[in-house]
């Protein structure tokens, strides 16, 4: 993916409607595939895989006949197996679908010497016993580990497992010592990132600019974060990325991102692109037309998923959702300045030239060797981040100008919203401190946040 594209989306948009959309995607265009050392599992009866709320679940019966395990009993939380004449008990969330037992993949990994690895590009499940050709580490669910423009899998020409992250030492700020003898200054440690502060009317709000990826280099945070949000009553994010989306939502995203008029893909690309499109899918192992009735915003989705991303950076440790889970902790509100039905709108409006261009940009990035990979882009922006750099940020922002409608849909319109809800936040007589973590891309220029708090007479200090 050109590195403007790649580098915007993973500061302006969450992973939540990317992980919930991509499985819901690609599941309808190719379905998952389980194998037991390389023999694929048929699934004649007895129900097929399939993903729920970002789970992906297999019928448990039918896999342990294809691994040759016996299953003992079943219990609302665990399972009981007899694997090489040993009894094993396992706990497991079991799910009752059309009378049919499934379990997460990932229970299948906690049996002795078992393996789970994902091939994203397949849409593959492999389960590997002992002794395996090559090591593998234990994955997560494959839906948990969901391709997206801004979060994917390592993957390469075989089936690939989770990459190991080599976490470099965090940014340290030593403070100077005093030639006395008293005890030396704690060191500060933690990444400078973007926070800002607004006051008005007894209320304070709290600005933090996220990467919606990272790594453990991240952490921990600067004092100045954590304190802030232990004394926040709320916080608020673009969309609240934990949630369970549901099955009426999943059907929404197929409805939204097909064709309905009796047109395909091919009626609304040029050839050209079209035909890159197909030779980008056979080279990955998927059927050249396996993406014909959907549209090319979808089909840019899935595309990326296909992209090598050994840079170690995951959803799961972004910025935003750092604080949604500490947030649950401490059992505080979550507000979502947006929802994952606008954003997925957004993304749906945009017009057939607009989204070509996104597309072929993804497409051209699979032979074109002067593009950034997907890794360095990612750690270039967590340099960034990590030293607070608002120059470098302000021209990552200022790089979707090269297309109007994108910068318009994905910052300038975005903007003008969460601003006036944080508006609201201040011109209330609650009193209260309000803890808000968007995607750091919102903040700067004359369209961002804080211009347009700005605008409205108040007064934002970077922290």
């Amino acid at each position: 993916m050109k590195s403007w594209h790649k580098k915007i989306m993973t500061l302006v948009l969450a992973a939540g409607l990317l992980t919930t959309t991509a499985p819901t995607m690609a599941g309808a265009a190719q379905p998952l595939v389980v194998k037991v050392n390389d023999h694929k599992v048929e699934y004649r009866s007895g129900g097929a895989p399939t993903v729920q709320k970002q789970v992906t679940l297999v019928p448990l019966r039918s896999t342990l006949k294809a691994m040759g395990i016996q299953l003992s009993s079943v219990t609302k939380d665990s399972i009981k197996v007899v694997v090489d004449g040993k009894s094993l008990t396992i706990k497991s969330k079991l799910t009752q679908i059309k009378g049919v037992t499934y379990v997460p993949i990932r229970t299948f990994g906690e049996l002795p010497g078992y393996t789970v690895s994902w091939n994203a590009k397949s849409r593959t499940i492999q389960l590997v016993s002992a002794p395996a050709t090559a090591v593998q580490e234990p994955v997560s669910s494959p839906a948990e580990m969901t391709p997206a423009p801004t979060t994917s899998p390592t993957d390469s020409s075989t089936t690939s497992t989770e990459p190991t992250t080599i976490t470099p030492p965090a940014p340290t700020n030593t403070p100077a010592v005093n030639n006395t003898t008293t005890a030396p200054a704690p060191v500060q440690t933690g990444a400078r990132g973007f926070m800002w502060e607004v006051q008005s009317n007894g209320n304070t709000v709290y600005l933090v600019g996220s990467m919606h990826v990272a790594d453990d280099s991240f952490y921990p945070l600067r004092q100045e974060y954590e304190q802030a949000f232990a004394e926040a009553d709320s916080l608020s994010v673009e969309v609240d990325i934990t949630r369970d989306s549901s099955e009426d939502f999943q059907k929404r995203v197929l409805d939204t991102g097909m064709y309905h008029d009796g047109s395909t893909l091919r009626n609304h690309i040029s050839s050209y692109t079209y035909e890159k499109l197909g030779r980008v899918l056979e080279e990955n192992d998927w059927k050249s037309g396996a993406l014909d009735r959907f549209k090319p915003w979808v089909a840019e989705m899935i595309v990326s998923s296909f992209a090598t991303d050994d840079s170690g950076y995951d959803a799961d440790l972004g910025i935003d959702l750092h604080f949604i889970k500490k947030a649950a902790e401490r059992d505080i509100p979550v507000i979502g300045l947006e929802t994952e039905e606008s954003q997925l709108r957004m993304l749906n409006n945009f017009s057939d030239e607009l989204q070509e261009k996104l597309l072929y940009s993804t497409l051209a990035s699979f032979d074109d060797k002067q593009n950034q990979s997907s890794a360095d882009a990612d750690k270039e922006l967590g340099e960034m981040w990590k030293t607070g750099d608002e120059k470098a940020l302000m021209e990552v922002t200022n790089s979707s100008l090269v297309e109007p409608e994108y910068h318009k849909a994905i910052l300038v319109d975005r903007n003008i919203n969460m601003a006036n809800k944080i508006d609201a936040y201040l011109k209330n007589g609650n009193n209260q401190q309000y803890f808000v973590v968007v995607g750091a891309a919102h903040y700067l220029g004359n369209d961002g946040i804080i211009k347009l708090l700005e605008n409205k007479g108040y007064t934002v200090t970077r922290k």
